[in-house]
This record gives structure tokens, C-alpha cells and sequence, in this order.
């Protein structure tokens, strides 16, 4: 990313969860746009729909349009929410896990080939993508697959962008926004990098790297943004009403 693709869009340095730094619940902030504490283990549905949702019921396109593709099983949470006006309605297609909800994490380089032949299969309008391993080594205090989980992840993002700009149906009309849902505590904080979850610096400074046909190439943006601005810029691009959102659309990111 910082030797290929950051030359190709705009990367956001001042770029932060500022709310609830768990797995889930930055999740849930950038599928609803919304902030919220929501259980970290899988057994608690978001507050209000997603924009997969608020999609799908807009455009009135089938569930294969929209799809969660995550390494981690519990991360099935976001394609649905306990807002009763939408509960079970309007949901997007998953692939979460090894198999779905509890049958455990699956290796990044498995849930990228899926990304891939859900794409090709189906040709999705929406996606969201969730690799897992540098999270699940440093929280298994492995520092040297932590560092091969960042190198591969890295990689696997390369390998994305690269096949999206050789597929006809969507180079040079794909938009993607690479991010991460929290950071890791700083050293001499608690149990420093293997845990996150405060509000300390490390866990709350991520970034940002956005990349697509409408965004400026090559530049560097220092203000401050936070993880509830991407559902917001994303639901701009797609014309898409969003009033839930508590984030803003990024306007540094597009060409005048």
C-alpha cells in the first residue's frame, strides 16, 4: 500500500475510531455510520440498518448485490440490525468464517479468494471485506506472525486492487476504501500491542487509503476524520440518502 497504491489515491494520515475500539463495534460504524457499544462476540445485532440495507431497499436489488465477506464468523452481525422497521429485511449475502456464524476464523488468504469469486460470480454492487490476522496473532501475543499477518494483509490488498482494475466490470468504476476497525494499545499500556480496546492514541489513530475513479491520486490529507465518514462518502457516491449517518462526506477526496 504505501509503495504502489498510495500514489494511486488518497490517503488520510489524521484518520481515527473515536468511539468504541472493538472489533465489532467499528464495524458497525462503518456499516451504519453510527457509533455504538454493541457486544464483541457476535450475539448482539447494530441499532439501525446498514447501508447495505438502506441500499438493497432503494434500488430494490437482489441480496447477491450486496454482500459481508469476513474472515471472522461473529462479523455476520452486520447484515442485519434490531431496528424492528428493518429487522431481517433488505440484508445483503454473507460469507463470514469458515462456514458462518460459529464455525471459527478462516485464514485471510481463503476469505480474499472468496471476496474474488463472489465478485466474479455475482458481480456485487456493494462489499465489504474484514481480514483478520494481524488482530487474532497480536491478541495471541505473536509478534512475528502479527508482523506476517500486516505483510500478507498488505499484500492481499494489492492483489484486490489488482484484480478489480483487470476485470471489466469494474475497472475504472470501482470505488475502495481501505481501513481498519481499531488500532492496538501503545507500548506501556496495558498489555500493549497484543491487546486495544481504550481510548489511548494507538488504539483510537488508524488510517484511510482511498482509491476510485472520482478521488484526487497521489495526495495526503492531515484532517481529521473518523471511521462513521466512510458509510457517509460511500452512500454520497451511491446517491443514496443517508440522515442516519453521524459521520460526514469527505469532500477533500474528489477531483474539482
Amino acid at each position: 500500500m504505501a509503495t504502489t497504491l498510495k500514489s494511486k489515491g488518497v490517503f488520510f494520515s489524521s484518520f481515527y475510531n473515536n468511539a468504541y475500539t472493538y472489533t465489532n463495534s467499528g464495524h458497525v460504524a462503518l456499516t451504519t455510520g453510527i457509533n455504538q457499544p454493541i457486544d464483541n462476540f457476535g450475539q448482539e445485532l447494530p441499532q439501525q440498518p446498514s447501508l447495505f440495507q438502506r441500499w438493497r431497499k432503494a434500488t430494490g436489488q437482489p441480496a447477491t448485490a450486496a454482500w459481508i465477506v469476513a474472515s471472522k464468523d461473529k462479523l455476520h452481525i452486520l447484515a442485519n440490525t434490531l431496528n424492528p422497521e428493518w429487522h431481517d429485511q433488505y440484508q445483503p449475502s454473507t460469507d463470514c468464517g469458515v462456514n458462518g456464524p460459529g464455525t471459527g476464523y478462516r485464514a485471510d488468504s481463503l476469505t480474499l479468494e472468496a471476496a474474488k469469486r463472489i465478485l466474479t460470480q455475482h458481480q456485487p454492487h456493494l462489499m465489504l471485506i474484514n481480514f483478520m490476522e494481524p488482530d487474532g496473532f497480536a491478541h495471541a501475543a505473536n509478534w512475528p506472525f502479527y508482523l506476517r499477518g500486516i505483510a500478507r494483509d498488505d499484500r492481499y490488498v494489492r492483489q484486490l486492487y489488482d484484480f478489480l482494475s483487470k476485470n471489466k466490470a469494474y475497472r475504472k468504476n470501482t470505488t475502495l476504501f481501505i481501513t481498519n476497525d481499531h488500532g492496538r494499545h501503545l507500548d506501556g499500556i496495558s498489555t500493549g500491542y497484543v491487546d486495544h480496546g481504550d481510548d489511548c492514541e494507538g488504539c483510537r489513530h488508524v488510517s484511510l487509503l482511498a482509491l476510485g475513479p472520482d478521488f484526487k491520486k497521489g495526495r495526503t490529507v492531515t484532517d481529521t476524520h473518523t471511521l462513521v465518514d466512510v458509510p457517509a462518502t460511500a452512500a454520497f457516491l451511491l446517491g443514496l440518502p443517508f440522515d442516519q449517518a453521524q459521520g460526514k462526506v469527505m469532500t477533500t477526496l474528489f477531483k474539482r
